[in-house]
């Protein structure tokens, strides 16, 4: 009886004894771990960084839209009415929004060209990476669409794969720079609502979206296909901004917010019925700010 009562303590010691062991390795592994605790279902991976809706900073890239022009005169940009970092106050523009006007002149910065395409934006987003922005800004495709002919639209994979090189610029350069992507607008819409004027009519003969706006006024089969063709490819634009920055932690892309807004006369510019007059910029400012400062990204 004594000897085997003897031997269950000893089982009952060197058992303890193991589980004390095991705690401690626990607890030493638990040292070695970068990160900190996880929470929930996060245990044991690495938590994803947080998408900041309060950035002190912003750069914006892109195209004419960003630049603001024809908002202001006739064939000029005016980018003290972008929609991204202008300084109107009638516009109140993101970077206004989110940084204030005392901070918004030395707290960011507008990098879009007038004309640019995608294959322009790894560049742009290199200048823009070099300030180090806690968001930057993109809003880039119109010209992309916006062609001589339907038939020379950028291709959809070509397009991909420079927002993706445009992306892995910046993040080479900037990791923790958040990325706002804007939707690629309608342009048959832009189309629908300047048609009916003769004047419109004669300033879009002037070279402006040929692809969607030449003979507005055309009614058959060939031309109702070829403009349908463009927002076809507009609408794959855009299903590629979303699948790229899907990859990406810290980016948001505003869900077709742009796409889908119902630009009317009073939003577009007087001097070409086409880019975003000065209510237009506005309008643009505050879908982005509703998307940036959004606890959750659209869906």
């Amino acid at each position: 009886m004594r000897t085997t009562a003897a031997r269950r303590r000893a089982r009952r010691t060197v058992t303890g004894a193991g589980v004390a062991v095991a705690v401690l390795a626990a607890a030493v592994t638990g040292c070695d771990d970068s990160g900190p605790p996880a929470k929930g279902g996060e245990r044991g991976a690495q938590a994803k960084p947080r998408w900041n809706p309060a950035p002190t900073s912003v750069a914006a890239v892109g195209d004419s839209i960003t630049r603001g022009f024809d908002a202001c005169s006739v064939l000029a940009d005016c980018p003290e009415v972008s929609w991204a970092t202008g300084s109107d106050p009638a516009v109140n523009s993101l970077a206004a929004r989110l940084l204030g006007q005392a901070e918004m002149p030395v707290r960011s910065w507008n990098h879009a060209v007038t004309g640019s395409r995608m294959a322009d934006l790894p560049g742009q987003v290199a200048q823009a990476a070099q300030h180090k922005p806690g968001l930057v800004t993109v809003m880039v495709g119109s010209n992309d669409a916006c062609r001589p002919t339907a038939s020379s639209m950028t291709p959809v994979a070509e397009f991909r794969a420079e927002f993706e090189q445009a992306m892995k610029e910046l993040r080479t350069a900037s990791p923790s720079s958040q990325v706002y992507v804007s939707s690629v607008p309608d342009l048959q819409r832009l189309w629908e609502q300047g048609k009916g004027d003769p004047m419109v009519r004669q300033i879009w003969k002037l070279g402006i979206c040929q692809s969607m706006l030449a003979e507005p006024l055309a009614s058959d089969a060939q031309a109702t296909a070829r403009r349908e063709r463009v927002r076809a490819r507009v609408v794959e634009y855009n299903e590629a901004l979303r699948q790229v920055c899907a990859q990406d932690a810290l980016c948001r892309y505003d869900g077709g917010a742009v796409f889908q807004y119902p630009f009317g006369a009073e939003q577009l510019s007087h001097w070409d019925w086409f880019h975003p007059g000065r209510d237009g910029q506005a309008r643009l400012a505050e879908l982005a700010h509703r998307q940036v400062t959004a606890a959750d990204p659209p869906r």
